[in-house]
């Protein structure tokens, strides 16, 4: 079963974790695991202990596939505050590139022209969002359509000066001390910046690359090039992880990438060195065997062809 989402958010190589999820940008951490738990219910085995083994491996496949790494992401506060930050450089992105984005659904035109732009975009999500996982043919396109909401919400928030308000999920044990704690007056963190981010996303593709998870991989190092794209250490780790699946056309692409941007980016260059090395000995390669074949071939024009010289 393919995974692979084409509407809204995910048409930019991002994953939306709130569409998966099928809950706002801007829901709380308690509306956000409820939904979750409901969801796991929902696809859980034991739900699908009579329909045939199609609608189940496809249950399984949502669950471990999507739902759960989407609750994962958002369920850990650093790198939920680092993905909010990359939602809201998608909404300022995709709010200067208005005029070359396609909306696919009448909800999506309709909230991109409403004035009651908080509630229609509440209402109209949460009735998505209740056929979501009913029919799991149809969970993909409904994922699209609610993530092309998120999409146009945001670029209507950023429209406005007013940015989706995205609230970091605490764990337990920090929401207890937090409640017992005295009030007082507090700082507020300042977001984490542009460089803390991507070298958040380059330390995850590490850690998913020792794992052998490539896709993953490959996953978190285009986010970080849509995020810096002059990043150098960008495009030669990905490059990187490419020759390491045999991609060597996508190789070659992100290792020049990469020296375009630093000539003295030492894994581009040492990646280059080896594609030129493959290159090198798939053309002797087939040097030699072109030679052993004409070799192997009769000689003496018309006469070989029948056996070798007259005698």
């Amino acid at each position: 079963m393919s995974l692979k989402i084409e509407q809204g958010l995910f048409n930019s190589d991002f994953i939306d974790y709130h569409a998966i999820l099928g809950v706002p940008v801007d829901a709380n951490p308690k509306e956000i695991r409820k939904r979750y738990l409901k969801i796991a219910r929902r696809l859980h085995p034991d739900s699908f202990a009579t329909e045939d083994q199609t609608e189940r491996d496809r249950a399984s496949e949502l669950l471990s596939k999507l739902v759960n790494p989407a609750y994962e992401k958002i369920s850990q506060e650093k790198s939920y505050s680092e993905y909010c930050v990359v939602l809201r450089l998608k909404g300022q992105q995709a709010l200067k590139q208005q005029d070359t984005i396609v909306l696919m659904n009448e909800a999506s035109r309709t909230l991109a022209s409403t004035n009651d732009l908080e509630n229609y975009y509440k209402s109209t999500l949460k009735e998505l969002a209740e056929q979501q996982y009913q029919l799991l043919n149809q969970t993909l396109e409904l994922t699209g359509r609610i993530s092309e909401l998120n999409l146009v919400y945001l670029m209507r928030k950023e429209a406005r000066g007013e940015p989706a308000s995205h609230q970091p999920v605490q764990s337990d044990s920090k929401k207890g001390s937090t409640q017992k704690a005295p009030s007082a007056p507090t700082t507020p963190k300042p977001p984490p910046t542009k460089e803390a981010i991507v070298t958040a996303y380059l330390r995850r593709a590490k850690e998913f690359e020792a794992k052998q998870d490539f896709p993953r991989a490959i996953l978190e190092l285009r986010e970080a090039i849509q995020i810096d794209p002059r990043n150098s250490s960008c495009h030669s780790r990905l490059g990187a992880v490419y020759l390491k699946t045999n991609q060597a056309t996508m190789a070659k692409i992100y290792f020049n990438q990469a020296l375009s941007l630093n000539p003295q980016d030492p894994i581009a260059l040492e990646g280059k060195r080896q594609l030129e090395e493959a290159g090198g000995q798939s053309a002797k390669s087939q040097q030699t065997s072109a030679k052993s074949s004409k070799a192997s071939k009769p000689s003496g024009g018309l006469f070989g062809l029948f056996g070798g010289k007259k005698k």
